[in-house]
């Protein structure tokens, strides 16, 4: 009973879903894999995987309800300190997520996050999942592993300045010149949108650094449920209010 009592709420909300105001770009923070994992009685490792199970989910409602990019940040760069009992295993089941993307045929795959962080196994599969899915025509999505907002900002900056001195441009030359512009041009969703909606799960209301740079205008959603528990009508819930959200820029 329970379960056809949420299908016919989550058709009902659905139904009257404006597409028109469908968020285009959709950021999350998948939080809350150890925490449900403790709560059900399980293994830190086993609320990882049915956390990356949810994954699919969440692309094929966001197929259904024309997003067009998807940005999941699975593992910050702070999530490396991490004790290798607990890291080794979710490298694994990051890496089996990321050749699933690529293997399914629907989604185009591609790497944010500092490479040289990861071990060059997890690295390898992620260049792989981006080289395979290329030419994929549906949904982007950003699989952010090794990835932390600060850092994403210093590697752009870094890129900025190595491509100045390849040009033979002089620090006066490129302090000139330089601009919000420029530096958006060396993030490593370069010549993508920023995300319209950023939602994050387990109800912690912080961004701890999830695209500092991209989201100054994003509307933010923050779930009590933890990700591996993140339904479809939670999922329709973050989209209906940001439909209701007038959206300002600026002040």
């Amino acid at each position: 009973m329970r379960d056809l009592v949420y299908r016919l709420y989550a058709r009902r909300v659905e139904g009257r879903l404006d597409h028109a105001q469908v968020p285009k770009h959709i950021g999350v923070i998948l939080d809350g894999n150890r925490r449900w994992a403790r709560a059900d009685g399980r293994t830190p490792e086993q609320g990882h995987q049915a956390g990356a199970d949810k994954i699919q989910e969440l692309l094929g409602w966001c197929a259904e309800t024309d997003v067009e990019v998807v940005t999941l940040w699975m593992l910050s760069t702070d999530n490396l300190d991490r004790p290798a009992a607990e890291l080794n295993p979710l490298l694994g089941i990051i890496e089996n997520t990321v050749r699933g993307l690529a293997a399914d045929g629907r989604w185009r795959v591609h790497h944010v996050g500092t490479l040289d962080l990861l071990p060059a196994r997890t690295q390898s599969v992620l260049k792989e999942a981006e080289q395979d899915t290329v030419g994929i025509g549906g949904i982007l999505v950003n699989v952010a592993v090794g990835y932390g907002g600060r850092q994403e900002i210093a590697d752009a900056v870094r890129s900025l300045v190595l491509e100045a001195a390849e040009n033979g441009s002089s620090f006066e030359e490129l302090a000139e010149t330089v601009d919000v512009e420029h530096i958006s041009k060396h993030l490593y969703t370069r010549g993508q949108p920023d995300p319209d909606l950023v939602i994050r799960t387990s109800g912690e209301q912080r961004l701890s650094g999830f695209m500092l740079w991209q989201s100054a205008h994003s509307e933010y959603y923050f779930c009590e449920v933890f990700w591996p528990a993140f339904r479809k009508v939670d999922f329709l819930r973050a989209l209906r209010d940001y439909a209701a959200r007038h959206r300002r820029y600026g002040f």
